[in-house]
């Protein structure tokens, strides 16, 4: 006789329903940040690939709605399939930025895995991620201190490239400490290398 199969939580339509709606709400929050900073390509395709098979029926099968289903799954089997999907995909995650070395001068005073630079418009991006998430899970009880809150619980800033962590954490207390408008305002004003790839478009339209 072979093994008994493992018992994971069901699918159901109920669940997979409000999946939908929490992963489009949570797309729809930072598509209005990154639209108000004007990263408009970012806002479009943020985390699109949470529609694909591989993430979304996780999603739907450990839908909780308070936190997110990758947790759950890692605590049925061990790891989240949808996260390691999503992780690799997602240039605004900072595990996306993880590389190795085999010398030690690249990494410090160790051989493995090193944190690389994120660009400027990626860092964003996650800050923008960062407060979507908090407001679609805190709801009415979410306040501006909550990204900050979140971040400083999570112990990944050793994970993070010294300039990037000085960046978000700049950011992330600058909106805990001084509001959305001002912070918001602060990084059109100093975050920009390049026109983002829509708004090239949108000024070639207007010429024309």
């Amino acid at each position: 006789m072979g093994e008994p199969k493992e018992e994971h939580p069901p699918i159901t339509l109920k669940k997979a329903a409000k999946h939908f709606v929490t992963i489009t709400t949570h797309r729809e929050l930072v598509r209005e940040g990154c639209f108000a900073v004007g990263l408009y390509y970012q806002g479009l395709t943020h985390d699109l690939s949470k529609y694909s098979p591989t993430e979304f029926l996780v999603g739907a099968r450990y839908y909780q709605g308070t936190r997110s289903p990758n947790n759950a799954e890692r605590e049925d089997i061990g790891y989240s399939t949808s996260w390691l999907h999503h992780k690799g995909r997602n240039r605004h995650h900072y595990e996306y930025w993880l590389d190795y070395t085999t010398r030690p001068e690249d990494g410090g005073d160790h051989i493995g895995v090193i944190p690389c630079k994120m660009p400027g418009r990626c860092v964003v991006e996650m800050f923008m991620d960062r407060i979507a998430a908090s407001k679609v899970y805190h709801k009415g009880t979410y306040t501006q201190a909550d990204p900050w809150n979140y971040y400083v619980q999570g112990h990944t800033w050793n994970a993070l490239h010294p300039e990037t962590r000085k960046l978000l954490e700049k950011l992330l207390l600058m909106l805990k400490d001084e509001g959305e408008e001002k912070t918001f305002a602060y990084i059109r004003a100093h975050l920009y290398q390049k026109k983002d790839p829509v708004e090239k478009l949108i000024s070639k339209i207007k010429k024309s």
